[in-house]
């Protein structure tokens, strides 16, 4: 998928349609303080972890983009709920 490098949508900071640069950025490390991982951390490495056996094919054939929106502006960024592509590419 070819997504533009600048695109015009709403700043909920600047609270007006403004000019955003699109970033793709990786996943951040998940944080140990969560209840989940606190919680498999107490419960340690016993059994299957409560999950059936492994399903045939493995992963999803396609994960999620991490993209940040930007704002020209007055430069805050946020993310936003995004959609799964095998490919990405941001094209200027």
């Amino acid at each position: 998928m070819k997504y533009p490098k600048k695109v015009r949508t709403f700043c909920k900071y600047c609270n007006k349609h403004t000019l955003h640069e699109v970033e793709k950025v990786s996943k951040g490390r998940t944080s140990s303080l969560k209840w989940i991982n606190r919680q498999k951390k107490r419960r340690g490495k016993v059994g299957n972890l409560g999950k059936f056996s492994k399903v045939p094919g493995g992963d999803k054939p396609t994960k999620r983009v991490n993209i940040r929106w930007r704002c020209t502006e007055c430069g805050k960024a946020e993310h936003r709920p995004t959609w799964r592509v095998k490919r990405f590419e941001i094209v200027g």
